[in-house]
């Protein structure tokens, strides 16, 4: 799906946390998360912490979208 949205000339992030998967995909803008079962938290953190944490996320995953790349690129924390 994710290489259909692009060939439409939408740009996508695709945030996951197995990047390998999502290299085999084919997907063109990565962004590692935390964990299979939370993938934009960490429940183990108190409320403060997880808050910022997925502010990170989410603005790596911002960023990636608005970078231009040429082929797969993993933007890394």
């Amino acid at each position: 799906m994710v290489k259909e949205i692009e060939r439409a000339g939408i740009p996508v992030v695709h945030v996951c946390t197995v990047t390998p998967i999502s290299m085999t995909v084919g997907a063109n803008r990565i962004v590692p998360a935390i964990a299979i079962p939370h993938p934009l938290g960490n429940p183990a953190l108190d409320k403060k912490e997880e808050k910022e944490l997925r502010r990170q996320i989410v603005e790596k995953a911002l960023d990636a979208l608005a970078t231009e790349v040429d082929g797969q690129t993993v933007f890394d924390k």
